[in-house]
């Protein structure tokens, strides 16, 4: 979950006060019509005491965010890698299983963690790629891989109906799991963080 705020805003011209979400890779501006920011399009930000102005594409959003509109920006002009997004830190024991870009597991290597293929224990993350409703059916096995305050991402397609976002937090809850995040791992992947409930730790 993003930062959120209630504030005016004027998008090529047109005044209105809006829902304002600073994501983690993207400004949500709700409301008729949505508006979506993402970082990697902005040209430009200017920045005043209580308020910035974002150029993208062609168009430009001066949103009236308070005082926090410094750190607004910088979170847009420096958004956090993908592997701390998702919590991978040096000297943890990763475990990564399925199709994935290498890139992801150039990145953690690079970051000095303890990278497996295979299934094996007292494992702090374990990224599984599923791309079928039948591939969570491993998720009580797969609980049983994880340190007690372990997670696992569950990495599926996105848009489509191989699995959905409901299909993965049912076989959650059969495993005895809670979800707890959603964070975009790629443009064609979503990653989705399950947990063992700390009452169970």
């Amino acid at each position: 979950m993003g930062i959120e705020v209630r504030c005016r805003v004027v998008i090529d011209g047109e005044r209105s006060e809006r829902k304002v979400l600073l994501e983690t890779e993207e400004v949500l501006v709700a409301g008729t019509p949505r508006v979506k920011i993402p970082f990697r399009d902005v040209s430009s930000i200017d920045v005043e005491p209580n308020a910035l102005t974002i150029r993208w594409g062609g168009r430009e959003a001066h949103l009236s965010v308070g005082s926090g509109a410094a750190a607004w920006a910088d979170k847009i002009r420096n958004p956090k890698p993908l592997t701390a997004k998702l919590g991978i830190r040096s000297g943890q024991r990763i475990t990564v299983l399925g199709k994935v870009d290498e890139g992801f597991l150039t990145s953690i290597q690079a970051l000095g963690a303890d990278l497996s293929r295979h299934t094996r224990t007292a494992t702090d993350l374990l990224f599984f790629a599923a791309d079928r409703r039948s591939d969570l059916d491993r998720l009580d096995e797969l609980k049983s891989t994880l340190t007690s305050a372990g997670a696992i991402w569950i990495l599926r397609p996105k848009g489509g109906s191989a699995i959905t976002e409901s299909d993965v937090m049912q076989a959650a809850r059969r495993a005895g799991l809670v979800d707890v995040k959603v964070a975009r791992f790629s443009e064609s992947h979503a990653a989705e963080k399950l947990v063992i409930p700390k009452a169970q730790r």
